[in-house]
């Protein structure tokens, strides 16, 4: 058998890595699913309704459903599994995924991100006390931009001699915004003891500092800084920087409302 060069040997060593990572993803993803209990949050809206007493529009607000949150995060970490199993696994969609590795970009990644991501930023939210229906769908849906902004980006950046960072930034701004809002439920909540449970703002600062990583390897890649110069070692970067930010988000959320008492 021929030797494969260098480029053929780290995209074989990628496979098995995204191999590992499904299974990792999906024995995480079994583990909270059967090992959750019930806990739920309640999804509302709102309207307006005339008052007859008070003689005055005055909003009513409906509970439509109550989620429960250990089968919404078993759901992101099955999401990674089929998206690392898929680019590790069946030939169809490797091939294009290790064709587009080798022009500097990954699509399948903001495919991936673009669901798990926004869940993930769902769940965040819904701990911090939004409940509206309407809201919620515009905070998935902005923060499903951003990553569809990073599939632009590196789009975009094949046809041009220096890179274009103008998708980048747009990006950051429609991602800061879901961040923005988490911000203002979790430092405005109240109840008996005037905030939120203690972990809920672990998951704030921690899950924020993972989700600007991604941004920060980005930059590092299309700056070419050190070992990102090779866009594979890029690639295995955010593979855990995605591992890490689930299972500490997953975990963080387990312990705080899932674990059985």
């Amino acid at each position: 058998m021929p030797a494969l060069n260098p480029t053929q040997a780290k995209l074989k060593k990628l496979r098995r890595f995204n191999g590992v990572m499904a299974i990792l993803h999906v024995v995480q993803g079994i583990i909270v699913l059967y090992a959750s209990t019930s806990f739920s949050l309640p999804v509302t809206t709102s309207y307006v309704q005339y008052n007859l007493v008070a003689q005055k529009l005055e909003p009513v607000v409906h509970t439509i459903a109550n989620l429960q949150i250990g089968p919404l995060v078993a759901l992101f970490f099955f999401l990674s599994a089929v998206a690392h199993f898929s680019v590790s696994c069946l030939p169809t969609i490797r091939g294009w995924y290790e064709a587009n590795l080798k022009k500097g970009m990954n699509l399948a990644r903001w495919i991936e991100y673009a669901f798990s991501s926004s869940l993930m930023i769902l769940i965040i939210v819904m701990l911090t006390g939004m409940a509206d229906f309407s809201s919620l769908i515009l905070i998935f849906f902005l923060n499903m931009m951003m990553l569809l902004f990073g599939w632009v980006m590196e789009v975009h950046n094949q046809t041009t001699k220096k890179t274009n960072w103008t998708s980048f930034i747009f990006g950051c701004i429609a991602g800061a915004v879901p961040w923005l809002v988490i911000a203002l439920y979790l430092f405005g909540s109240g109840g008996p003891s005037g905030h939120a449970p203690t972990f809920v703002y672990w998951i704030f600062f921690s899950i924020f500092l993972f989700f600007n990583c991604f941004a920060v390897n980005m930059i590092l890649q299309y700056k070419k800084v050190g070992s990102w110069k090779d866009y594979l070692y890029g690639e295995r970067a955010y593979i855990i920087l995605s591992l890490v930010a689930k299972s500490l988000l997953a975990w963080q959320v387990f312990a705080g409302t899932l674990r059985p008492v």
